[in-house]
């Protein structure tokens, strides 16, 4: 005999599914349902700056996140978090992404490479990061790395670039103090076209 359905127990069940899904309880037993029924793995290895990490993924968390906030690897910003303003670009097998809109476990298997890992062993700075310097290209610096990654992504592809070459690589990374010609002289210095 199935029990009798009263207001009393219909209030009880709302208020326990209520609790269950602010408890989280309902996400990890949605989550543990897709593993079963052949979902993401969770511990994945990463090539980060030519090492190899290991790390605990949810199955939607960008790649951003991952290396902010699991990796400490903050050199890598998140300014729009929606793929905007560049801020948080890596390097992809040697291709810029904006990480904040690249989920991490689609990069398993590939290199990727954030500002932290443009320094040398010794601790001198990559080519870019010093034309930088010796341009003043940075104002605040929050889009710094971002123009940084563009630029050692497109002088790996294209040497000697124009300057319309090198704005039209950096034309995705937004600066908000508006140093567009200070990080275009820094990518000139960089590729040897500029002393």
């Amino acid at each position: 005999m199935t029990p009798r359905l009263t207001r009393r127990r219909f209030i009880k069940s709302v208020i326990f599914s209520g609790a269950a899904l602010s408890s989280g309880a309902g996400f990890y037993l949605a989550s543990a349902q897709s593993r079963a029924a052949g979902g993401v793995e969770r511990l994945i290895s990463l090539n980060i700056n030519g090492r190899t990490r290991r790390v605990d993924v949810m199955p939607q968390e960008t790649l951003a996140h991952t290396l902010r906030y699991k990796l400490g690897l903050t050199g890598t910003k998140i300014g729009c978090n929606r793929g905007e303003c560049g801020s948080c670009t890596v390097t992809i097998n040697d291709v810029t992404h904006y990480s904040c809109s690249t989920l991490t476990h689609s990069v398993k298997g590939k290199e990727v490479m954030t500002i932290e890992g443009l320094r040398g062993a010794d601790g001198t700075l990559h080519a870019v990061q010093q034309a930088f310097i010796d341009e003043l290209s940075p104002q605040c610096g929050f889009c710094t790395p971002g123009q940084i990654m563009a630029t050692v992504a497109l002088l790996k592809t294209n040497p000697r670039p124009t300057r319309d070459e090198a704005r039209q690589a950096l034309s995705g990374n937004l600066c908000r103090c508006g140093a567009y010609d200070h990080y275009l002289n820094g990518v000139m210095r960089a590729s040897g076209q500029l002393s």
